[in-house]
């Protein structure tokens, strides 16, 4: 299996002077700053006091996992056939905080709204998403059980 690597750089912001002299005494901020991208200002979870204007970790992992879905699902498509012209998730993510503060995801669920031509075989459609979790590289990351309610519209 070949390798391939990718970078980013994380740069906190959060120092207001003090640094981390104590726990109130710095922000939960930083950005994510890949090179000749723009740069992502970042926060931690509302829950934990960040920034909600702001994207978290858990906000990216799910953004991450949905966007995956959504090319492979592209792709696929693309091959069988089936005409997509409109596609939009909103997945749902399902955490849980520990003892002492810790989280995890326990699963997360897409839902895409996939827009196909008119005459599409809607049972061709669906059946590209039972394909997708053992390709997505980010699917096939996770430790957590993704699933998917998705819908199709078909276009006027």
């Amino acid at each position: 299996m070949a390798g391939h690597d990718y970078s980013s750089r994380v740069i906190w912001t959060g120092n207001r002077g003090e640094g981390t002299a104590h726990y109130r005494a710095y922000d939960r901020t930083w950005d994510i700053a890949v090179p000749g991208k723009p740069v992502v200002p970042c926060s931690n979870d509302p829950l934990l006091g960040g920034d909600p204007g702001k994207m978290n970790p858990e906000d990216l992992l799910l953004s991450a996992l949905s966007a995956c879905h959504m090319l492979w699902y592209l792709h696929y498509a693309s091959e069988a056939g089936v005409v997509v012209t409109g596609y939009e998730d909103v997945p749902v993510g399902r955490g849980e905080i520990g003892p002492g503060g810790a989280g995890r995801f326990l699963s997360a669920t897409l839902q895409p709204v996939i827009t196909v031509a008119a005459g599409t075989d809607l049972v061709a459609a669906e059946a590209i998403h039972h394909r997708i979790h053992s390709v997505c590289f980010i699917a096939r990351s996770v430790n957590f059980p993704v699933t998917y309610a998705g819908r199709f519209i078909i276009a006027a």
